[in-house]
């Protein structure tokens, strides 16, 4: 069974090329993996380097290696011992190692440079391991290399005391839990609606993780103009209650503050007295007569034409404060409707703190369903264990749309490999989930690419159904084991739940991974997007 991308962010992309994410906010923190059986072997062929011994340029190539590779390891000593004190490395105990902001650039130049000896290290062994036994004066001075890039990591170790597991222990402290306590929400508000008011939830653009985002901010709007939130019909919107938990939200607030459209029927008339539209340009709402078509068939009836109470352009969204969205969307019109909200840059820091801005007594209000939870947990029990690294790899249409911003946010693979292969270094993970649309001949690649000190570090995809496996038979148990968008919240969930999050910058799916490591306490100090701080190695050019 193939789990085929559903491009989660294909109308994102193509209404506004050049929009940027919040990349910027993620200090140093999918679709869905395509599981599925294996594709037809990669038309990449990777082929073992032959052998060269007998050559009789072997010699001078392998002296000239030497050469280099000890005169670094002799600069790089000399500069160790000879202008720092190795004292001064790490002055802090590793039993109350904090990350001091004003040194995190210092930290990572240490263990970059503890990488690279145990790279070197690892590459003068494989140098020794293929020269010839006649070879003995080079092969002595490859082994004097590899005894004094030891020594040189030890004196960097050396304040510690802890021998060779600093490294592991380091990269425990450096990809700690991010300290997000729902206690200290600087600033929430209180949801009490009105029974007779409610909003109509209008999410059109994009697909499932933008509606996620865009229901969340209607129910900041409803929160602030008093009104009972009314959850779309899966005829006109997506089945949510398949992936969230709708009846939760009003267990987290006490009170009943979301309806379907059902139960909202069953209230009031389906009517919409007013439809407000928070875009102007380049469309208003998002709503075209096949949507109202739509509607009608739901037998809603619109009051009114389409209006919007300013000018706003969804490629320029403009800050709006609360205050503003109060006066002019408040009114007494038993029912209006609001869309689409998923490019609305209102109270952003109010929005983006923690739980989200509205007041209750959840770690957050929209999260997978429990069916959903528990079985992310149950895979993770069965294939990853704890220490997991989590990759969105999106590639999907992503190559087009990368290159359109600047930097571009598309990665060849060999690249993407070794900043990979960094995190990993760094959060001494074992394994990696891999949740991505990309093609076998990528993924191939990458799995060959990924390695930490001499060792594959695998990737691991969801795999198709396998009957004498029990971790995903909750899904079978209620037939929602085939519907693509359990497929994606479950990728979602199991990133969620990592020890560290590698996510693809531009993708909604990626931030609503992120919203959900914040809202649930999971993020770590490690999480950050593939290549943060670099551009690719090579760009295309434009058509």
């Amino acid at each position: 069974m193939d789990r085929n991308s559903s491009d989660e962010d294909e109308d994102h992309r193509n209404l506004i090329p050049h929009h940027d994410t919040r990349e910027n906010e993620l200090h140093s923190a999918t679709n869905r993996a395509n599981g599925g059986g294996r594709s037809p072997r990669s038309t990449f062929q990777i082929e073992e380097a032959s052998s060269r011994s007998g050559n009789p340029r072997k010699i001078s190539l392998n002296k000239r290696y030497v050469i280099a590779a000890v005169s670094l390891t002799l600069l790089l000593g000399f500069f160790l011992f000879s202008f720092t004190d190795t004292r001064t490395f790490f002055p802090l105990n590793l039993s109350t190692f904090k990350l001091d902001p004003l040194s995190v650039q210092a930290k990572e130049s240490e263990l970059r440079a503890l990488y690279l000896l145990k790279q070197q290290q690892l590459a003068l062994v494989s140098l020794l391991n293929h020269n010839n036994s006649s070879n003995a004066i080079e092969s002595n001075v490859v082994e004097s290399a590899i005894s004094l890039s030891k020594q040189i990591e030890e004196a960097l170790l050396s304040p510690h005391g802890t021998g060779n597991s600093s490294l592991s222990v380091l990269g425990s402290d450096r990809c700690k839990k991010v300290d997000q306590s729902l206690s200290e929400r600087r600033r929430t508000i209180g949801w009490k609606p009105r029974e007779d008011k409610f909003l109509f939830a209008i999410c059109l653009s994009g697909q499932m993780s933008n509606h996620l985002i865009c229901l969340e901010k209607h129910m900041f709007f409803a929160a602030l103009l008093d009104r009972v939130l009314v959850i779309p019909s899966p005829k006109f919107d997506y089945q949510y209650d398949r992936v969230i938990d709708v009846d939760r939200i009003n267990t987290c607030l006490g009170r009943t503050v979301v309806v379907s459209f059902d139960q909202f029927k069953e209230k009031k008339k389906a009517r919409i007295d007013r439809f407000i539209c928070y875009f102007s340009s380049p469309q208003p709402c998002y709503v075209d007569d096949e949507h109202v078509g739509k509607l009608k068939g739901l037998g809603v009836m619109i009051g009114g034409k389409l209006e919007s109470p300013w000018s706003e352009d969804i490629k320029k969204p403009s800050k709006r404060g609360f205050e503003e969205v109060v006066e002019k969307f408040k009114g007494d019109d038993g029912v209006i409707a609001i869309g689409d909200v998923f490019y609305a840059d209102l109270e952003r820091e109010w929005v983006m703190q923690p739980g989200g801005p509205i007041k209750h007594k959840c770690k957050t209000l929209v999260e997978p369903s429990r069916l959903i939870v528990l079985t992310a947990q149950r895979f993770i029990q069965t294939f990853l264990g704890k220490n997991f690294i989590a990759l969105h790899l999106r590639r999907h249409g992503f190559l087009k749309f990368c290159n359109a911003k600047s930097p571009s946010c598309f990665y060849p693979i060999p690249q993407a490999a070794d900043c990979i292969s960094r995190i990993v270094e760094r959060a001494n993970a074992p394994v990696i989930y891999l949740s991505t649309d990309a093609a076998e001949s990528e993924t191939g690649l990458l799995q060959s690419l990924v390695v930490v000190d001499g060792k594959v570090i695998p990737l691991v995809k969801r795999p198709p159904r396998n009957s004498a496996e029990k971790w995903d038979s909750l899904l079978y148990r209620h037939g929602i084991e085939d519907d693509s968008q359990v497929d994606a919240m479950l990728d979602k969930t199991i990133c969620a739940m990592s020890s560290v999050f590698i996510g693809a910058s531009g993708s909604t799916f990626t931030e609503d991974i992120l919203r959900l490591r914040k809202d649930w306490g999971t993020s770590s100090m490690c999480d950050e997007y593939l290549c943060r701080g670099e551009e690719p190695n090579f760009i295309a050019e434009d058509e």
